[in-house]
């Protein structure tokens, strides 16, 4: 350790300065070196991988700059909030935080990895106020084997993948005030947000928990979030059940995948829209739902099938920790779903279900053309550095054994 305003370091450690003292080092009458336009590139982001091939995104400093303000405004972010990172800076440039933080003056409280006995204790130590994750840090928090209530309430924000209802449920139950939202690195961050309506609050929890897992109304800062049909080009109906392509304009969209016109072309139309790949619904409310990605859709017997609604029923189930499920070949029904799951931990099962009765605990709360035709048991399933299940991994697997 280096004691405050110490600026020796010792052969072990890699410590090199307190915050205090880099600013010391500063020079005030350093004069920035500011973009000659709003539109010259000012980050380089790697979309995650769940693809198998990131691409570089480059953002301007005017994307960056709405995004930033956007997400402010949306989140109701007051001044001098106090901010704990179980969100990594490199997933989308932490949803533009280390911006935002900055601008109201917020305490960034870092972590090395997302340690649950870490994260609790330095809520409690700082009175954290807010955090960010991706769906699969609010399983790990609400099925932590020392769960314990929180003594202050902590506006936990969550975005990345569509989040099991079960998991949101458990979330809020232990004190956490979560918001969802949905965007993409191609997006600056987050840009449709679950607008929240007092009158929800009257429902029970595990209602309020599945009208919080849709993705919601685009925010300020993005012009327009729709869905189209596919053949058609047009706004589907907003009946919660039509699927097409979510459709996105705004300020803060990409300039363009770094030397990929082509891939930049395919999703940056002459229309106006960035097609995102994903496939969604809207409810009759306006509020926008993702059903998959398009290349996680799975099609048996001519039934199109969302992982999200099979997973969300599977991480319902008391000994389920983490589920994935993806398409498997089927000489008859061309394909069948097939689910990958890991289990909680030995001190917190009383037992082990078998594949078979996880196959019946579905079919007991789903269509049957919905239901996984093989479970597979997996110690934990392969995930990016930022969290995501890396499904094409899944497939792989899937198709092997079929």
């Amino acid at each position: 350790m280096v004691s405050s305003g110490s600026k020796s370091t010792s052969s072990t450690s890699h410590f090199l300065d307190h915050y205090e003292g880099i600013l010391e080092d500063g020079d005030p009458k350093f004069k920035w070196v500011r973009p000659k336009s709003e539109w010259d590139p000012m980050v380089l982001n790697y979309t995650s991988g769940t693809t198998s091939c990131p691409k570089g995104v480059s953002l301007s400093h005017r994307a960056i700059f709405i995004k930033t303000m956007d997400a402010l405004v949306d989140w109701s972010v007051p001044n001098q909030p106090v901010y704990l990172w179980t969100l990594p800076i490199f997933h989308a440039n932490g949803w533009s935080f280390p911006w935002g933080m900055a601008a109201v003056g917020g305490t960034n409280i870092c972590l090395r990895k997302v340690d649950l006995s870490q994260i609790y204790r330095l809520i409690k130590q700082h009175k954290v106020t807010h955090m960010c994750g991706a769906p699969v840090v609010l399983n790990m928090l609400s099925n932590s084997p020392d769960l314990e209530t929180l003594d202050h309430h902590v506006q936990i924000l969550t975005a990345g993948a569509p989040p099991p209802a079960p998991v949101l449920a458990r979330t809020e139950s232990m004190g956490f005030v979560v918001s969802h939202g949905y965007g993409l690195t191609e997006t600056g961050g987050m840009v449709v947000s679950c607008a929240w309506k007092q009158k929800w609050n009257k429902l029970p929890l595990t209602e309020r928990a599945r009208l919080k897992s849709r993705q919601g109304v685009n925010t300020v800062g993005c012009t327009e979030a729709e869905v189209l049909d596919p053949k058609t080009g047009e706004p589907v109906k907003r009946d919660g059940k039509t699927v097409g392509e979510v459709v996105l304009r705004g300020g803060s969209l990409m300039l363009g995948y770094l030397k990929d016109t082509e891939g930049t072309s395919k999703c940056m139309r002459e229309n106006g829209w960035f097609y995102t790949g994903d496939v969604g619904v809207i409810h009759p409310d306006g509020y926008l739902e993702i059903k998959d990605r398009s290349k996680d859709i799975i099609i048996s017997g001519g039934e199109n099938i969302s992982s999200p609604e099979v997973e969300s029923v599977l991480y319902s189930h008391p000994a389920v920790n983490e589920a994935a499920v993806v398409a498997k070949p089927d000489k008859f029904w061309g394909e069948t779903p097939c689910a990958f799951v890991s289990l909680k931990k030995n001190g917190e099962l009383t037992q082990k279900p078998s594949e078979k009765e996880i196959i019946q605990y579905c079919r007991d709360r789903l269509p049957h053309y919905m239901v996984p035709k093989m479970v597979v048991f997996e110690s934990e399933l392969p995930k990016t550095s930022t969290g995501k299940v890396q499904k094409f991994i899944l497939r792989r697997i899937a198709k092997a054994m079929s």
